[in-house]
């Protein structure tokens, strides 16, 4: 599978069940809805980044890097079921069981990820690379 750097993967999680008013005569009542819950990792937290090994010219990234912001739930104002967060962070779940950058595993296409802070909200995986040269085997 690819290997993820920072230049704008995507990953997805869905459902991600946030509480959302609908409207009703008696007032907004709060119901779980699903939506799908986006994440790139152009948005990654520069901290987390592994900027001395550069892949296909960006920093890479592991098991250790956060995406700080992910998209597609604010219509649930009210907040994950689980975490109460909306647009909050994704983490990596998942990495490699061979290749380490940065002193933890690499990530990569297929990955398995977190969104909405911890505990996530909705797992979810990376469905687009972000690169298609440098890949990781294992």
């Amino acid at each position: 599978m690819f290997m993820l750097n920072n230049a704008g993967a995507m990953a997805q999680a869905v459902p991600d069940v946030c509480i959302t008013p609908v409207p009703s005569p008696a007032g907004p009542v709060p119901t779980p809805l699903p939506y799908p819950n986006l994440g790139t990792t152009a948005m990654a937290d520069p901290g987390g980044l592994v900027t001395k090994v550069l892949v296909v010219g960006m920093p890479a990234l592991n098991l250790g890097s956060k995406v700080t912001m992910t998209q597609g739930d604010q219509m649930g104002n009210e907040g994950g079921v689980v975490s109460h967060k909306i647009m909050g962070e994704m983490t990596f779940l998942m990495g490699s069981t061979s290749v380490m950058v940065g002193g933890k595993p690499a990530v990569r296409l297929g990955a398995l990820t977190g969104h909405n802070g911890a505990p996530p909200n909705a797992e979810g995986a990376v469905i687009a690379p972000s690169q298609t040269v440098v890949m990781v085997m294992s």
